[in-house]
């Protein structure tokens, strides 16, 4: 079975054209590497680009699309939304067809290497392929940002697991790592309150929020003198909240890191719930880069549930609609469902042929 895997990296550019549509060039000028999609946001300040191939040619592709973002994006003026540590802020690998996690876990070493040494840019390893638990998270890996990239370094417990300690001024880190599917999903809401949607945040995420004395504010502390938290409602999540001035609303911004275990639709009528308790509502939401397949049709078996359909009433595509219909997934920009599906993407594209 022919071996292929995705590659999702996120660079911190979502405004100048010529340098997104540069490291798209990158991708795309390597055989066998298929760029599916470029999602970029103009307010984070970042770019999502899709691809996939088989595992020489997506390595190849990612480090010539890295180069690209070391020599065009200077971090000493790069402002957006979106927490980010480097020019290139983080580069996923998942396998997607005839290849396990630890040959992937290898693939992501072999890239990170390379980066560290021809690049210069210091490397952190994240998710599967960091050995290390309190380094495997991206949000404490990136807690300080780029700003505080240059101090965090010289810890001993946050040394670059490929690269030096000295501070690429220019380029900042990155963060590579094998994983599984992550889906990044943005709910958004009829306010412009970055605070509301930090709030409901904060209730959602399963790391949930520090525990506060309700009187005096102070931060709750155990014997050990660690921080108390009180943890958020659902698992398998990480959220932020912010306001995107380009869309003139606020956003709590999601990451599924087990979609099958939370689905898509629990969190988005999670947020309604939430936002409905301070007065506010949903008003739809907007998907970053692709989804699987299997995580719209669980939301448009569950929609078609409420309507008291049953599943088999409907065909794949039907089911589809459905939840793109009622999770409000068009409502910034149109939701191409052969485009924005990583089966459908796939299956028009030069792998399956």
């Amino acid at each position: 079975m022919e071996k292929i895997i995705e590659c999702i990296p996120n660079f911190s550019e979502g405004q100048n054209l010529s340098i997104i549509n540069a490291i798209a060039d990158k991708i795309r000028s390597v055989k066998d590497s298929l760029l599916l999609n470029v999602d970029s946001g103009y307010d984070a300040n970042r770019t999502v680009y899709t691809f996939a191939g088989p595992p020489e040619a997506v390595l190849e592709a990612a480090f010539l699309a890295i180069k690209a973002a070391v020599e065009l994006i200077d971090m000493r003026f790069q402002k957006g939304e979106h927490p980010r540590i480097g020019a290139c802020d983080v580069c996923p690998l998942v396998p997607l067809k005839g290849v396990t996690m630890d040959e992937v876990i290898q693939y992501s070493k072999e890239l990170s290497a390379k980066v560290a040494n021809e690049l210069n840019v210091p490397v952190y390893l994240y998710e599967n392929s960091q050995p290390k638990h309190y380094r495997s998270n991206l949000s404490i890996i990136r807690k300080g940002e780029y700003e505080g990239l240059k101090e965090k370094m010289l810890l001993p417990e946050w040394k670059p697991d490929f690269g030096g300690t000295a501070f690429n001024e220019k380029s900042g880190a990155t963060v590579i790592g094998a994983r599984d599917f992550l889906i990044a999903y943005n709910v958004n809401l009829n306010t412009k309150s970055e605070k509301i949607a930090n709030e409901i945040a904060g209730e959602i995420r399963e790391i949930g929020v520090i525990k506060r004395n309700k009187f005096t504010h102070e931060i709750e502390r155990d014997s050990n003198g660690t921080p108390l938290r009180i943890p958020g409602s659902l698992k398998y999540v990480k959220a932020i909240g912010w306001y995107m001035e380009h869309f003139n609303k606020a956003q709590v911004s999601f990451n599924l890191i087990n979609f099958r275990k939370t689905p898509i639709h629990i969190v988005y009528e999670e947020t309604k719930k939430k936002a409905r308790e301070k007065g506010f509502d949903v008003t739809g939401s907007e998907l970053i880069a692709l989804i699987p397949l299997d995580a719209l049709l669980m939301a448009g078996r569950f929609y078609a549930t409420q309507q008291n359909f049953s599943e088999n009433d409907f065909s794949e595509r039907k089911l589809v609609e459905i939840a793109v219909d009622k999770l409000g997934l068009a409502e910034l920009e149109p939701f191409i469902i052969e485009v924005r599906i990583i089966e459908y993407a796939l299956k028009h594209s030069k792998i399956n042929d």
